[in-house]
């Protein structure tokens, strides 16, 4: 691993840009400007959209590049720190490295010269919640533990503050990861399922985004794979490190796995599912990833202790209130099909299901051949409302099964409609299968706006 003092003695001085003055970046910007950079940083939104953060960063001496057209201006800079949304062949990207600056973010150098060690988490459904459960059983065996990526804190702001002795996970995505370069000690990929093909070209390019989770890794470190994953499976024919599996359908004897109503982890007895506080066998998957990640640094009754204590995350089939004997979840969090399956199965009973939201151009068959059996009535609201209607009627048509949709126009709207069909003893679900960009900011903000409508009814 990199000293640190390396990239200071680097940074200091340089022409940098960061592009985005979002949550990762204005820890970043702020701490760039500490180490002695001359920082450029770059926005479509206009000054008085970003408000007071604007004026603190003209008062420390950042220059401010904002608005239409803002990229026009990313030239003759040394450094550049990308979003990490940003697609790195964009062309102002392609223009700037061409005129000879390094690329960068803030995810990269921050995984390049952490002193601790580091476990990433990466995977189409899932992430959050084996991330926030590694942390918690790291956390829970006495570790001093850092939790970033794309939940948590930005990191590399604290990274003098880490030590050799310190754990870290970091919840990764397929943009964080497609210009991920350095290893990662302990690999952890979830599943793989179609998703974010509004952003990636193909689903291989998709793939090979997320594969650099482990292809720099070495012969010292681990790759954590799910066996009944088809595209994680034949990670393992290119793995560097030790490869770990786990699986919910089959026994592994020297990995995790559940059988029986029990989930074990090299043979040895860990919980039972129906101790487990978070319900679906999504989360025995979620679990068996985290208990064959953490085995060098967890015991199996700490393992025990944290399945049978915690809560889950929010907007993750979180109940949100009972009102008349019906029950509403948040489940925000579910952007695509496979995630909103998986909500789904976990009710184990027929639910009014409330959809629809931003087009990431991901296939709705497979919510719709697969989910019917667990939905009693499907509210559908945002861009996709047509098309998950497209693939419900299809169903209809070559199956003769049928599940009664309404189109509304809001959130309030399919609330509203759900409770009144709703009769006591029904669950109430938002599992959009759909990300949130047409009508909210992010999963949060929407999964936050659901509960504040229920719990004003």
């Amino acid at each position: 691993m990199r000293e640190f003092k390396e990239f200071k003695s680097f940074i200091n001085g340089k022409n940098v840009a960061v592009v985005g003055i979002g949550v990762s970046n204005i820890p970043l910007i702020n701490f760039l400007v500490k180490l002695g950079a001359e920082v450029t940083a770059f926005d479509m939104k206009e000054e008085n959209e970003l408000g007071k953060i604007a004026s603190e960063f003209k008062s420390k001496g950042v220059k401010l590049e904002l608005g239409k057209g803002y990229l026009e201006k990313l030239t003759g800079f040394e450094v550049v720190f990308k979003t990490p949304s940003m697609r790195i062949d964009c062309e102002a990207l392609v223009r700037a490295k061409n005129e000879g600056a390094y690329i960068t973010s803030e995810m990269e150098e921050f995984v390049k010269y952490c002193k601790g060690k580091i476990y990433g988490v990466t995977g189409s459904d899932g992430k959050t919640t084996t991330t926030t459960i590694i942390s918690k059983l790291l956390e829970a065996q006495g570790y001093k533990t850092w939790v970033g990526g794309n939940i948590g804190t930005p990191l590399f702001s604290n990274i003098e503050e880490i030590n050799a002795d310190d754990m870290v996970v970091l919840e990764l995505s397929s943009f964080q990861l497609m210009t991920m370069d350095s290893p990662i000690d302990v690999a952890i990929v979830t599943n793989l399922a179609p998703n974010h093909l509004d952003m990636h070209k193909d689903m291989q390019e998709y793939i090979d985004a997320k594969k650099n989770i482990f292809l720099y890794q070495n012969e010292d470190n681990v790759l954590v794979l799910n066996r009944e994953n088809e595209i994680t499976y034949g990670f393992e024919k290119e793995a560097k490190g030790h490869v770990r599996e786990f699986s919910s359908k089959r026994v592994i004897t020297n990995g995790s796995y559940y059988k029986d109503g029990t989930l074990y982890l090299e043979g040895k007895e860990v919980c039972k599912k129906n101790d487990i506080v978070i319900k679906g066998m999504h989360n025995v998957e979620n679990y068996l990833a985290a208990f064959i990640a953490t085995k060098d640094d967890v015991e199996i009754e700490t393992m025990k202790k944290v399945a049978e204590t915690f809560a889950g995350v929010e907007h993750r089939c979180e109940l949100v209130r009972e009102i008349d004997g019906v029950k509403y979840y948040n489940d925000s969090i579910a952007s695509s099909p496979t995630r909103t399956l998986a909500g789904l199965f976990a009710f184990e009973k027929k639910v009014i299901l409330i959809a629809g939201g931003y087009d990431k151009h991901i296939p709705f068959e497979p919510l719709a051949e697969q989910g019917y059996p667990f939905i009693k009535e499907i509210i559908l609201m945002g861009d996709t409302r047509y098309l998950i209607k497209e693939a419900f009627d299809k169903l209809k048509d070559e199956k003769g099964i049928e599940v009664p949709s309404i189109m509304v126009n809001s959130l309030e709207e399919a609330v509203i409609k759900a409770k009144e069909i709703a009769k006591e003893g029904d669950i109430i679900t938002l599992s959009p299968a759909c990300a949130s960009f047409d009508m909210f900011p992010n999963f949060a903000v929407r999964g936050n706006k659901f509960k504040e409508i229920v719990n004003n009814i």
